[in-house]
């Protein structure tokens, strides 16, 4: 998978993950704000990835 591929699904990871966890809080659900959390967590990572191979790609 490329570079673009794992940023883009990071960021969409991010979205899912925000809107998870407002809704979480909103509706003061602990497990959904949790699971908001750690989608935000996986989709920064995913980021970091893509940037990774981007960076390894470059000579």
């Amino acid at each position: 998978m490329s570079g673009t591929k794992d940023k883009a699904k990071g960021l969409a990871n991010e979205a899912i993950g925000n809107v998870k966890q407002g809704i979480g809080k909103a509706t003061d659900n602990d497990r959904l704000r949790a699971e908001g959390e750690a989608q935000e967590l996986k989709g920064e990572g995913q980021q970091i990835k893509g940037n990774v191979k981007d960076a390894v790609k470059k000579p």
